[in-house]
């Protein structure tokens, strides 16, 4: 499924309805060029899970968790990780195949980890249809 947007607001809805339909060991995977609104489109799934404490990117501590929302929501950001052994080290396994939704930002940098069963958001600007413009992608593997 491809969906357009012209606006971050747009964006956050998308992320929106996704976590509103969101079930229990889900796992989203997202992946984008910085700056490409994956914290957006992050917060707009937190919101739709019903979690309404602010919603940041886990850059310096790979996974945070929030337990407020109708799920449980893991959002990792594994941009800075220098191997997988390090995933090993927080365990995410527990959180990969537990109880609430997973979240994944730059999985592409620890695919030989991923869930087999996950679905793939990609989201990519094209200026040709202007700043504010978004591709995404969305794929059931």
């Amino acid at each position: 499924m491809i969906i357009e947007t012209r606006s971050a607001e747009e964006t956050f809805e998308v992320g929106r309805k996704i976590g509103e339909e969101a079930n229990a060991g889900q796992v989203f995977t997202l992946i984008g060029d910085l700056g490409v609104g994956k914290t957006v489109f992050t917060q707009g799934l937190a919101k739709g899970l019903g979690i309404e404490e602010p919603i940041s990117s886990p850059t310096f501590t790979i996974v945070q968790v929030y337990e407020d929302g109708r799920l449980p929501f893991y959002h990792f950001d594994v941009y800075r990780i220098g191997d997988v052994e390090e995933m090993e080290e927080i365990g995410y396994e527990d959180y990969f195949y537990g109880e609430g939704v997973t979240l994944i930002e730059w999985s592409n940098l620890i695919e030989e980890i991923l869930p087999k069963q996950r679905t793939e958001i990609v989201i990519e600007k094209d200026l040709s249809n202007g700043f504010d413009y978004r591709k995404i992608t969305i794929e059931v593997m």
